[in-house]
């Protein structure tokens, strides 16, 4: 709960009329008070809990020349924890109060104030009765909007982005929703100019530990609450606050991130029944699309069939998959994705792939929509991305489907495209619409099976051949990308030569073996 502190308190009226003083440990005042208690007795701990403050006129307390007596009482206030002392000048003492309770107090940090105008404690007490009581409603009353509002997303299945737009209009801040690779999913800046606040996001918050479910960084101003068990997290809900979180954020951050995994495991059962429904209406569509099975499956899932086209993706997380990561949640994260950019789609997984066939308008643009597609799933997971052609008619949907895993196939190690296509692959697009014939490893392996055959140097001799192939501006060149002088490359050059019988400077037996080692890459041979 909202507590006043003691400096608070002094900006009261009736403490104002009253004239405060501090005359000691001033550096406590901002120690909270649970309430206030009015007595002349010196024998208070019974009395007495932990954040009280006591007002007093000082009749009852030790003589003014009993040190030891004024210190024990100082000390008793501090056992029990006391938010402060508030001696009124008139009665006890008219002036000043003594230096010796003034140095007991001082000793035992309790704060310590004079009120040099007459009061009526009662109307102290009140005050400061009304303004807990008033903050301790007004916090109980946001704790019910805030019990509401999570009761109600929970029993409609809100989305997780109405369950952040919930915690955006309760924090008042920014929130962030990251997976467990620290990849920012959605993020609502909370009405603030908060210039920068995901500059460096995935660097800076691999570097914030909590000890609990749920802590304050103080470093980064925020509040951080895992999302998933203490094994197996997926993820983590991150609220934007310079000050430390009150109880009320703390509460707004949990329930926050129960709903979101509430959200999940609803989601996930979902996944489950539509997927395979996805699965099977893409199996008949690809063996038997005009047939009346494949209208009504399609009508069952809400995939329009007449006069549209047809767009194949396939997309391939990353191997080996991140800690955390699982095809499912990429699979989820498409469907999401197909949703926000309102097309209609079929996603399945197929070995360890996410399979999807998109249903388009005769107007639509097929690469932007592909293009729009493939940056939501980029923003959260890291994944390959590959688009076969779009189809006009029913009968060629296995064709876009099957296009999309060769191009899938043929990215080179190091793809960096938002989304691959045929035209972008060249001589590789080229080889993948061959699939696995096997008249190109046949062809590969002819071609390349005498430099394997010579085991002594093999390695180093297809190396040589791979960087003259793909250095066409000069050997020179080649040469300094195996860090070899041209000498000692000439002489492996030939070698290769000689053993497979060709004129490396002739053109055509250049672009044979290209072919042949981009083939050999492809097919996954082992040099």
């Amino acid at each position: 709960m909202s507590q006043l502190t003691l400096a608070e308190a002094l900006t009261l009226p009736p403490f104002r009329r009253a004239s405060p003083l501090v005359v000691a440990s001033k550096s406590a005042l901002g120690r909270p008070i649970r309430w206030a208690h009015a007595t002349e007795r010196s024998d208070v701990e019974e009395l007495l809990r932990s954040g009280d403050l006591l007002l007093t006129m000082g009749t009852g307390l030790p003589d003014d020349d009993d040190t030891s007596a004024l210190t024990a009482f100082a000390q008793s206030l501090a056992d029990v924890d006391s938010a402060g002392l508030v001696v009124e000048l008139g009665r006890r003492w008219r002036h000043e109060l003594p230096p010796a309770l003034v140095a007991a107090c001082e000793a035992a940090d309790i704060p310590l104030v004079v009120l040099r105008h007459e009061t009526r404690f009662a109307e102290l007490t009140q005050a400061i009765g009304e303004y807990v009581v008033d903050a301790q409603l007004s916090e109980l009353r946001d704790a019910q909007r805030v019990h509401e509002t999570f009761t109600e997303l929970s029993f409609t299945q809100a989305s997780p982005a109405d369950i952040l737009a919930a915690v955006e209009r309760l924090a008042d801040g920014p929130v962030v929703l990251e997976n467990a690779q620290h990849r920012p999913l959605d993020y609502l800046a909370g009405g603030e100019d908060m210039a920068g606040f995901l500059d460096r996001w995935r660097t800076r918050s691999a570097r914030v530990r909590i000890a609990g479910r749920t802590g304050w960084d103080p470093t980064n101003g925020w509040l951080v609450t895992r999302l998933g068990t203490a094994d197996q997290v997926w993820g983590r809900l991150i609220i934007g606050t310079a000050q430390p979180p009150s109880q009320r954020l703390i509460a707004v951050a949990e329930r926050a991130g129960a709903a979101l995994a509430l959200h999940r495991l609803h989601d996930r059962d979902r996944d489950n029944v539509i997927r395979r429904k996805h699965r099977e209406t893409l199996a008949v569509l690809r063996e038997n699309p005009h047939s009346h099975e494949a209208r009504s499956r399609a009508d069952l899932v809400g995939f329009p069939l007449d006069r549209r086209r047809f767009l194949g993706l396939l997309v391939r997380p990353q191997r080996p998959a991140r800690a955390g990561e699982r095809v499912v949640d990429v699979a989820a994260s498409a469907v999401r994705a197909a949703h926000t950019a309102k097309v209609p789609a079929l996603v399945c997984e197929v070995d360890q792939d996410i399979q999807i066939l998109l249903s388009l308008s005769p107007s639509a643009d097929a690469e932007v929509t592909a293009d729009r597609i493939a940056t939501r799933l980029h923003a959260a997971h890291d994944v390959v991305i590959a688009s076969g052609r779009p189809v006009a008619d029913r009968s060629d949907i296995a064709q876009t489907l099957q296009e999309a895993a060769q191009v899938a196939d043929a990215v080179p190690a190091d793809a960096a495209a938002l989304v691959y296509r045929l035209d972008d692959l060249h001589l590789r697009g080229l080889l993948s619409l061959f699939g696995d014939d096997d008249r190109i490893r046949l062809f590969a392996d002819r071609e390349l099976a005498p430099l394997r055959a010579n085991s002594t140097d093999t390695t180093d001799l297809m190396s040589a051949l791979r960087a003259l192939l793909l250095n066409p501006a000069g050997k020179t060149a080649a040469a300094a990308s195996l860090h070899l002088s041209r000498a000692a490359f000439y002489d492996r050059l030939a070698k290769i030569e000689r053993i497979l019988g060709v004129d490396l400077d002739d053109p055509d037996i250049r672009v044979s073996l290209h072919v042949a080692l981009v083939a050999d890459d492809m097919l996954g041979a082992a040099e």
